[in-house]
Order: structure tokens, then C-alpha cells, then sequence
């Protein structure tokens, strides 16, 4: 997400934590057994802790939503190849790192939730790299409420942009 994205409405749906569960191997029946979870004090099914980030998928402007818009890596003809000294390819993504990932939850989240999802801009500041040359460092706060208005989920990613692409 970034800081111009618009509010949007996140479902919480007991298939997707389902997926998301298998996916990340979690093996604990309060994230997919309906049976099991109905036994404790929560008395359904939740989420895992990181499955906030799913909610990037609802939103209309978040640039990898659909795998349809997944822009294709387009090499350039052999003619115009220009030799790499490291950094990797992925044309402007080469100086642009995910640094890090935290989520404060205030209420379990479970499926049948609405929740609304309001992001904006948190922490900015720069250090010296060490490959890289300076690096900025920004950060994006992500307000999960549901429909009662009620704080559910603070997610909060920091993204990394360095001055240069890292050589090798």
C-alpha cells in the first residue's frame, strides 16, 4: 500500500484463511478446524497473525492485485543488452526492499468480519548503506476497523528504497 490508496472494505472469509494457513504450513487446528476452534473461548475459527496482508488483494489500487496484472519481465533484444554488475534485474525494483513487517492486533480476526482498511504514512528516515549508499526508509500504517468502528488489526511494513542499485 502506499499513501495515496483509498479506503477500502476487507472480508474476512474462512476459505481464504483456510488457504493462507495451508499455505504458510500452520498446523494449528484454531486456524482451519471449525470443530476444534468452536472449543475455545474465541468459539470459531481465526486468523493467522500475518494474514492482514492479504487484505492488499481488495484493494483497487495495489499493483500486483490479480495475477492477470502481473507485468511480464521483457528482456531487451540481444542487440541492446547491456551487461549487469549485480543488483539483479526487475528494472526499477532493483532499489526498492519490503525492510519489514509488524501487526498489532486489538480483536481476533475471523471470518464473517467487514473491515474497513485506511493506510497512511508513518515514520520516514534515511541511513547510510553499507552497498547500496543511502538508505530511506518509510513507513506505511494500515488500520483495520470493523463495522462497529472498533480497531481490529494495526499493520505497519516498512519499505526500503536505496540510492543505488547494490553491486556485488
Amino acid at each position: 500500500p502506499c499513501m495515496s490508496d483509498p479506503d477500502y472494505d476487507f472480508h474476512v472469509d474462512r476459505t481464504a484463511i483456510l488457504n493462507f494457513a495451508a499455505a504458510i504450513g500452520e498446523t494449528n487446528p484454531i486456524y482451519w478446524d471449525t470443530a476444534s476452534a468452536a472449543g475455545t473461548p474465541l468459539g470459531d475459527v481465526i486468523a493467522p497473525p500475518t494474514f492482514g496482508v492479504v487484505a492488499a488483494h481488495w484493494n483497487p489500487n495495489y499493483g500486483l492485485r490479480g495475477t492477470r496484472k502481473i507485468p511480464p519481465r521483457v528482456e531487451p533484444p540481444a542487440s541492446e543488452a547491456k551487461p549487469r554488475s549485480g543488483g539483479g534485474g526487475g528494472g526499477g525494483l532493483t532499489r526498492v526492499l519490503h525492510g519489514e513487517q509488524r501487526f498489532a492486533y486489538h480483536k481476533p480476526m475471523q471470518p464473517g468480519m467487514k473491515l474497513r482498511v485506511t493506510t497512511r504514512p508513518g515514520k520516514v528516515w534515511e541511513k547510510e548503506g553499507k552497498k547500496g549508499g543511502k538508505l530511506k526508509f518509510n513507513e506505511t500504517i494500515s488500520e483495520y476497523r470493523d463495522e462497529s468502528g472498533d480497531l481490529v488489526l494495526v499493520a505497519t511494513s516498512v519499505g526500503v528504497l536505496t540510492e543505488k542499485a547494490v553491486e556485488q
